[in-house]
């Protein structure tokens, strides 16, 4: 009682994939294109129009791959400050290949979408300051005032409990813990009653575990309007499975913000999207983002990728040294400690007969 962890889905991305013929395309065990796969041509001939309403349209020409093509031609262009374009952000790059037809958003200018996070969605822990490890049983969310505190702290505040026979507390608002699920379930109510991002975002998650999808919706997407970065992520991962209306732009926007705000599977799933449909090179800026943030996913793909002879060995090494910095930096000796009491007492560690 008195705390629940975030039930945010942590998905690896597998493109939708529109096909232009029969044939089914080959996916690998990590879900990316194989490169041994062939299909028959597609043939695609279609007007993109101009989203700025000018008369004027482009034409994807038929074949493999056509070149990057703003959206704003010379009619939408030569008004234009450089300001103004950042602003409206209306780049859009189509892509055509003989198996796919898929039109790559940007809704972000690259200036904004590649800037390095200063910390991953999670920041700090409150108490101690030192970042957030990326695995969920590494710390607690405590209902009464929706803060995630590490084990490190938890573990401490718990022992000095234990040592001056005091009632249990949330280390960081002091707040008595619930003795009763109902009454946990009242902390939260109130938080999310309160607008709390991170309470509508969990109670979402949940939904969506629930399969409760529109009032999952309901919820996250109200988060993400207040700027829940794991809201931004999860409804990406809605748009894409179709449990809302399926929205190729909406699902790569709510990609996109939870990338900047630091989610390290968004920015992963981005650059699995860019891989599969996009430019190689943008891919894997996003994968060594995603890397630097602490992410497992990504070094287990970058493995994957290296063993293929798809990325380079300095490349590799650049990625893993990243990872390990960010995984370095989550460590103290009070979470070793905690995590040494963990497997000694179990997660839910409340006796300390040995000290």
């Amino acid at each position: 009682c008195g705390s629940y962890s975030p039930t945010g889905w942590k998905l690896t991305y597998l493109a939708e994939v529109i096909f232009k013929s029969s044939c089914p395309i080959q996916l690998d065990s990590l879900g990316m294109m194989c490169s041994g796969a062939s299909c028959g041509t597609a043939k695609v001939d279609k007007l993109k129009k101009c989203p700025e309403g000018n008369n004027a349209d482009i034409k994807l020409a038929k074949g493999t791959k056509s070149d990057v093509v703003p959206c704003s031609i010379d009619e939408c262009q030569k008004d234009q400050s450089p300001k103004q374009e950042d602003e409206e952000a209306c780049e859009k790059r189509a892509v055509i290949t003989d198996d796919v037809d898929v039109l790559l958003y940007n809704a972000l200018p690259d200036d904004v979408l590649f800037k390095q996070p200063e910390s991953s969605y999670l920041g700090d822990c409150p108490i101690c300051l030192i970042p957030l490890a990326l695995n969920e049983g590494a710390w607690k969310v405590y209902g009464c005032c929706s803060k995630t505190v590490c084990n490190g702290c938890n573990f401490i505040n718990q022992r000095r409990e234990y040592e001056q026979k005091l009632e249990h507390a949330c280390p960081f608002c002091r707040h008595l813990l619930p003795k009763s699920n109902a009454e946990d379930k009242r902390n939260i109510k109130r938080r999310i009653n309160a607008n709390d991002p991170l309470a509508l975002c969990n109670s979402g998650a949940q939904c969506l575990n629930d399969k409760k999808f529109k009032t999952a919706f309901k919820l996250l997407s109200k988060a993400a309007e207040l700027g829940d970065v794991t809201a931004h992520f999860n409804l990406s991962i809605m748009y894409s499975l179709g449990q809302v209306e399926k929205d190729r732009e909406k699902h790569l926007y709510h990609l996109e913000q939870g990338s900047i705000g630091g989610h390290p599977s968004a920015r992963y799933n981005l650059g699995n999207y860019e891989w599969v449909y996009g430019d190689k090179e943008r891919a894997k800026k996003h994968y060594m983002i995603s890397a630097s943030l602490g992410c497992d996913d990504t070094i287990r793909w970058l493995m994957h990728a290296f063993k293929k002879g798809k990325v380079s060995k300095e490349y590799l090494a650049v990625a893993l040294r990243a990872h390990q910095a960010a995984v370095n930096a989550t460590k103290s000796p009070q979470r070793e400690e905690a995590e040494e009491a963990m497997k000694r007492y179990g997660e839910d560690f409340d006796g300390y007969s040995d000290y």
